[in-house]
């Protein structure tokens, strides 16, 4: 198994690029990125089409492993109800694939933080509740700042900013207030020893299985044409030399880049109002818990379908 200090990049390199308000995420969901036009509602089932496809390749053929239906699941954010309501869409799916298809789940992180059933999502995983689809679970920003917080204590304010406080919450401890400490040297001191106390209670409540879940997601995952990874890649740059810190936070650099990669890129981390598709990249985060849209691509064959709540 390996230790949190192997999957957490150093703190310099992450300080800057933690994750966006609840206020600037309910901005980016309102007003899109532009890069292709909403089609069809998210409840649709079905191939989407956008004005990605211009960058396609005409002789460029995307397939998934022969024999497989692979199912990625967006970022879940605390909301257990939509995770139950989407894995029962699946199951339905699945169970109607012709004999000798298999289904498997990736989950492109991003559980906890922001939903108040934080805890709930991680039980339904280290439950086995879903192992019936050979699942693989990616590590998205907010489980590194999970991990960090379980190292550091004194980033337990950063991260209760960026939804950590509901994950918390959700395992029965409260943060401190913070703005009570801006007032005095006294009041700061007793902040950072009030968030000792949290620090240590935390770890202390943290089930031993729950630690182990979250030591154990991966970066990435390649299966057929298609790369799944939680916020993206740095153009240009080769798979065997990308950074975990891109690959758990990286935005604008990814996004508006135009080259196709090596694989179709399937991706969530950046909320947007309905699913992104083009020739290079998938875009599965809906803004689960503002929205109540938790989606999924289904991707057999070159087929691409979505499930959503």
């Amino acid at each position: 198994m390996a230790s949190a200090n192997d999957r957490v990049p150093a703190a310099s390199e992450r300080l800057n690029f933690f994750g966006r308000t609840a206020r600037a995420l309910r901005a980016r969901i309102k007003r899109g990125f532009g890069l292709v036009e909403p089609v069809g509602e998210p409840e649709e089932y079905g191939r989407l089409q956008g004005k990605g496809a211009e960058l396609k390749e005409p002789d460029r053929v995307i397939a998934a492993p022969e024999g497989v239906c692979l199912y990625a699941v967006g970022d879940i954010h605390g909301r257990r109800d939509l995770l139950d309501q989407l894995m029962e869409l699946i199951r339905e799916d699945a169970d109607k694939l012709p004999e000798g298809i298999k289904p498997q789940i990736i989950f492109l992180g991003d559980y906890i933080d922001r939903g108040l059933k934080s805890r709930d999502v991680i039980d339904f995983f280290t439950s086995g509740a879903a192992d019936r689809f050979d699942p693989v679970y990616l590590m998205g920003n907010h489980e590194e700042a999970l991990l960090r917080f379980l190292q550091e204590a004194s980033f337990g304010n950063q991260w209760a900013r960026y939804g950590g406080a509901e994950t918390l919450y959700s395992y029965g401890l409260a943060p401190p207030n913070q703005r009570a400490s801006l007032n005095s040297h006294e009041e700061m001191s007793a902040a950072r020893d009030a968030w000792a106390r949290v620090w240590g209670e935390f770890r202390n409540r943290l089930p031993a299985e729950h630690l182990a879940f979250f030591q154990s997601l991966k970066p990435y995952h390649v299966a057929g044409d298609y790369l799944f990874v939680h916020a993206g890649l740095r153009p240009g740059v080769e798979l065997e030399e990308q950074s975990i810190r891109d690959m758990l936070w990286i935005r604008e650099e990814f996004l508006d880049d135009r080259a196709n990669f090596p694989q179709m890129v399937v991706h969530g981390h950046t909320p947007m109002d309905s699913v992104h598709q083009d020739a290079r990249r998938i875009g599965l985060d809906t803004g689960a818990f503002l929205t109540g849209r938790l989606t999924a691509a289904r991707l057999t064959g070159t087929e691409v379908a979505f499930l959503s709540t």
